[in-house]
């Protein structure tokens, strides 16, 4: 069972007297659920006396995790999940809700009281809903109608009102196939009608709401106690059932709490079962003012339903006797992963806390646009700048061998990639991942030395294993980090895409920053004793901007024989338009040597910024 994500388990099945196995579990596969990772289905499940490889209906085995696992309602002569206890005992209709008479998982299908089940796709986050959906569609056997879908941590969820349509889903698992290659499993339960059927409060129920909520109010101290509210004697007198799990009931708290208190500072919503805070996430522009949030006693499995509430200025917060608590090793990791969604908490829990440490921004601050490159001086400038021309010319030719001469003899060499949960070679970032020195994902000191290369020799022999590029010139930013008489370090940015080898291509563009740290090479020269080199995917911005200028193609000779005519208009074309001969050459190219038309188009070019400053160097 992995604690950091929500809990789908059902209790376990339990027959009366004389039915079944008495206290042994159908499903075993709960403890190995989720081996493999991520996108990775499970092993299949066993189920007693089942071999046709469908995966179980109910997960009810209890790993030792679970077993301890607070559960602040669960009768303790009862073993299984708090929530099917709290519904057997809401159940008014029946005996025993799921787990009586009535329910139970046989070999010949689903039985439940409840006329709804819901079905769960684990790892169903990474599908598209309609390709998910339609995919099932077309292989059950019978027409359904999904309602309420929803992702909840990794997995996918949908209801369906009709056991003979669950029945067919049940038998949909392990038979459709991903676009990865995996078998999609798809897990079917009893359940209570989905939130979103769930009946309104009544206009007298709320009014009845209303006042009930007024005499819980302090007013002196904008305090409101909405403490196990469910069991409120002006409540409870009136028959109103008032749960603050269901979505449409916490809507109708928060609305009330809009139009009559909004200036409220303190909220007490301990001992409600509320297990998530999707609908309490409202509160942040709706009650703006809330400083202390009392959650305790309720059933918040994982600290990740607090960044639904991290828009709020707490200075204090009740998280005790919630199961998520029992996550941490120690508590000062409990306190790290609170504070990260509320900087500004000074007690949880009721322990004080340290002050925090922070810049406090009261108005939101718009980040700057990003600006150009940032040199220094014109000298400089135009040292990087011829550097980088002749680096990427060479880099982007079919040989890169010729880089031997802008390495230092010690040079050293490393390469990153972002770190990822996901499978690295079903990226177009695999053919780097697996040299990347990501220090989140190589924890090893020795592994960490060997993915650095050292000596220029091994440096180029890396570079020259590497995907054939093209890069964007025009697209590069340089930053100077350092300038001394005898150190120059920059950083150059940009966006570039792998070429056609071998009939193979990949069309994604990806963008990378390089940080060189040269010292000086002969009279003019750079020479590169480290290089960093970071690459991720582009984002969109990134590749709708990327290649729109001319790029001049990389040959070892710039400048091929040209006809006396060509050579004359050429070298007016570089007087005229102050580009170098190669860059002059690629703009007359391109338009068919039509010298009046590729004035125009540099003029324009010029105009919106697009040629880049290496097209100027001579």
């Amino acid at each position: 069972m992995v604690h950091g994500e929500h809990d789908d388990r059902t209790a376990p099945f339990r027959n009366r007297k004389g039915r079944g196995h008495k206290g042994r579990s159908f499903d075993r596969s709960g403890r190995n659920r989720h081996r493999g990772g991520f996108g990775v289905p499970g092993p299949r499940s066993r189920l007693l006396d089942d071999t046709d490889g469908d995966v179980t209906m109910s997960d009810s085995s209890q790993d030792s995790s679970s077993q301890n696992r607070f559960t602040p309602y669960g009768r303790p002569s009862r073993k299984g999940d708090a929530r099917f206890d709290r519904d057997r005992r809401q159940d008014k209709g029946g005996r025993g809700g799921l787990t009586g008479g009535g329910g139970g998982y046989y070999r010949a299908g689903l039985r439940s009281q409840s006329s709804w089940y819901k079905v769960t796709i684990p790892h169903g986050k990474k599908y598209e809903k309609k390709w998910l959906i339609t995919a099932l569609q077309n292989i059950c056997s019978i027409q359904y109608t999904p309602v309420q879908y929803h992702v909840d941590h990794q997995r996918a969820h949908f209801y369906v009102e009709d056991s003979a349509a669950a029945q067919a889903l049940r038998r949909c698992s392990h038979k459709i196939t991903d676009s990865d290659g995996y078998k999609v499993e798809v897990h079917v339960n009893p359940s209570n009608p989905p939130s979103s059927l769930q009946s309104d409060l009544k206009p007298e129920h709320i009014e009845h709401l209303k006042q009930c909520m007024a005499k819980r109010f302090d007013g002196s101290q904008q305090a409101l106690d909405l403490n196990n509210i469910r069991t409120d004697p002006d409540l409870v007198s009136q028959n109103i059932e008032v749960i603050l799990n269901r979505k449409t009931n916490m809507e109708a708290v928060i609305k009330i709490i809009e139009e009559n208190i909004p200036e409220l500072t303190c909220l007490n919503l301990s001992n409600n079962r509320i297990h998530k805070l999707d609908d309490l996430a409202d509160v942040v522009t709706k009650v703006p003012n809330l400083k202390v949030l009392n959650l305790s006693q309720n059933e918040l499995k994982s600290e990740r339903e607090l960044d639904k509430m991290k828009g709020l200025k707490l200075v204090e917060l009740w998280l005790s006797r919630n199961p998520l608590c029992n996550h941490f090793k120690d508590q000062p990791s409990y306190i790290s992963a609170v504070r990260q969604r509320f900087p500004r908490l000074l007690k949880l829990d009721g322990n004080d806390l340290p002050p925090p440490i922070g810049f406090d921004v009261e108005t939101p601050t718009a980040i700057p646009p990003c600006k150009g490159s940032c040199f220094g001086s014109d000298e400089i400038k135009a040292l990087i700048l011829r550097f980088l021309q002749q680096y990427y010319s060479i880099y982007d030719s079919g040989n890169r061998q010729p880089l031997l001469d802008a390495y230092h003899d010690g040079a050293s060499l490393s390469i990153t990639t972002p770190y990822t949960t996901q499978n690295p070679s079903r990226s177009s970032l695999g053919e780097y991942y697996k040299d990347s020195r990501n220090l989140k994902r190589v924890k090893d000191s020795t592994m960490r030395f060997r993915l650095l290369k050292h000596t220029r020799l091994n440096v180029v022999a890396f570079i020259n294993e590497l995907p054939k590029t093209q890069h964007d010139i025009a697209s590069f930013t340089v930053d100077v980090n350092t300038y001394t008489n005898t150190l120059l370090s920059f950083t150059v940015s940009g966006v570039f895409k792998e070429v056609v080898v071998d009939g193979k291509s990949r069309e994604s563009t990806m963008a990378f920053s390089r940080v060189f740290i040269t010292v000086p090479a002969g009279t003019s020269g750079l020479c590169i004793v480290n290089d960093q080199l970071f690459i991720r995917m582009a984002t969109t911005e990134e590749i709708r901007r990327a290649f729109v200028a001319p790029a001049p193609t990389p040959s070892s000779s710039p400048v091929p024989t040209l006809t006396a005519p060509q050579q004359e208009m050429l070298a007016a074309f570089s007087l005229k338009s102050g580009m170098n001969l190669e860059w002059s050459q690629k703009c007359l190219l391109d338009n068919e040597w039509d010298f009046n038309r590729a004035a125009q188009i540099f003029t324009q070019l010029k105009a919106e910024g697009k040629i880049p400053d290496v097209a100027f160097l001579k």
